[in-house]
C-alpha cells in the first residue's frame, strides 16, 4: 500500500505491517477522544515512525496513488480529528 505523509512524501508499506500500524492508529484515536495533547502528540509520532521505519520511501517523481495519507508531525489535534474516518487514520 502506497502511504503519503504530508510533507514528506510516499512510501511504500507492505500489508504485513498494517496489522502494528493499525493499533498505533486506534491509540492516535484515543488520544484525541481523550484530549490529552501530551498523549496525542506521542501517538502521533509514533505512528509516522512506525511507518517510516517498515516504508519503502518512493522516488519523488513517483506519483503513484496513495492508499493513505496521514498527516504531518506538526498537524493539530483538530486536523488530525478533521481527518478521521469512522475506522480512523487506518482503515482494518
Amino acid at each position: 500500500m502506497i502511504v503519503r505523509l504530508m510533507g514528506e512524501g510516499q512510501l511504500e508499506v507492505a500489508e504485513g505491517d498494517l496489522a502494528a500500524l493499525n493499533k498505533l492508529d486506534g491509540e492516535l484515536e484515543a488520544a484525541i477522544e481523550s484530549g490529552d495533547e501530551e498523549k496525542f502528540r506521542t501517538a502521533l509520532h509514533a505512528l509516522l515512525e512506525q511507518v517510516r521505519a517498515v516504508g519503502k520511501t518512493l522516488p519523488a517523481e513517483d506519483l503513484a496513488p496513495s492508499g493513505l495519507i496521514l498527516p504531518p508531525a506538526d498537524a493539530t489535534m483538530d486536523e488530525v480529528r478533521a481527518m478521521l474516518g469512522d475506522a480512523g487514520l487506518i482503515p482494518d
